[in-house]
């Protein structure tokens, strides 16, 4: 398929690096105007910015150059690369050192989750705390009260590809909310992206039985 031309400067900007409009318009047969056009439409949805750099006479000469947010138009081998080094572990170490691998991630985050909602009394203000580390990990994880218990909602899953290839991940991530409450409230997760649900939804009822109490 035919790539548009602003797809052509992209790809463009990506091997050469920041480029200005009178080199592309070279490089594409276009007249610099047009050129200008694609670039202004580039930058308003956030995938150029630019700067003057002065020149040795007259006036500065623009250069534009990718943003981060550009990465999402070019292959993403996360996933892929992911499920090569579950499988890689497995046959290297067999089943046992991919839990040994699950067991250090899950003590890891331990530390850092204990330690971030230690600072809270309550159950709502540590359910609020966890959701800001998960959503600064991608989980993008929301908090909702109904009745007398809480929901942590994540509304995506950035390892949904070794999830899907390995369940003990979702299970180290259950026990693991599961020992940051132990005492104060009870966990289950009853939504499971995994399964086909559209988030994963835990639910957390405090022992006393009434919301927002420690």
């Amino acid at each position: 398929m035919t790539k548009k031309t602003s797809e052509k400067i992209v790809d463009y900007i990506k091997v050469t690096g920041p480029c200005t409009a009178k080199a592309l318009a070279e490089q594409f047969s276009l007249t610099t105007m047009g050129v200008r056009q694609h670039l202004q439409g580039l930058e308003e949805t956030g995938m150029l910015i630019f700067d003057d750099r002065k020149a040795s006479r007259g006036r500065p000469t623009r250069y534009w150059s990718l943003t981060k947010k550009s990465d999402a138009l070019f292959p993403d081998k996360h996933d892929d690369l992911t499920l090569q080094l579950i499988e890689s572990v497995k046959v290297v170490f067999g089943d046992s050192g991919l839990e040994q691998l699950i067991s250090h991630r899950e003590e890891a985050s331990k530390v850092l989750y204990q330690s971030a909602l230690a600072h809270h009394a309550s159950v709502l203000d540590k359910l609020h705390a966890l959701a800001r580390l998960r959503t600064d990990e991608g989980y993008v994880a929301t908090v909702e009260q109904e009745d007398n218990h809480f929901w942590l909602l994540e509304n995506h899953c950035p390892i949904c590809a070794a999830a899907s290839s390995c369940v003990n991940f979702c299970r180290s991530e259950l026990q693991l909310f599961q020992w940051l409450f132990e005492g104060v409230a009870t966990v289950s997760r009853e939504e499971h992206i995994i399964e086909g649900a559209r988030r994963c939804a835990y639910k957390v009822t405090p022992v006393t039985g009434l919301a927002g109490e420690s």
